[in-house]
């Protein structure tokens, strides 16, 4: 998996391609902790390039948005595929996590 990171305004942006599974989960969730012990508060994940998600990237989103919680933070989420939406949809993430059809608008969600 590749994660590629940009700042707009406040917001970190990463963009994931590729797959999201247990070989791939340990380097987002030390990129995120990384970034939220830094001072980031205000993430987007862009999912427009992520061809799968296992249960380990879906337990670093969790561990990433409990943390954040804490801190008056947030994860939000754009551009997800629609397998990839299924499974949010049927592990209960979709709940936890705000989602947009477009990176623009989960950006501008934060203003």
């Amino acid at each position: 998996m590749e994660i590629t990171e940009q700042k707009k305004g406040s917001v970190v942006l990463l963009v994931l391609t590729g797959r999201l599974d247990a070989g791939t989960a340990g380097r987002l969730e030390e990129r995120l902790v990384s970034l939220i012990d830094a001072g980031s508060r205000s993430f987007v994940l862009d999912f427009m390039h992520l061809d799968y998600i296992s249960s380990a990237g879906l337990r670093v989103l969790l561990m990433a948005a409990k943390k954040l919680k804490g801190l008056n933070g947030r994860i939000v989420l754009s551009s997800l595929k629609a397998h990839i939406r299924e499974v949010f949809d049927i592990a209960g993430f979709s709940a936890i996590f705000p989602t947009y059809d477009q990176q623009d608008a989960a950006v501008g969600s934060f203003q």
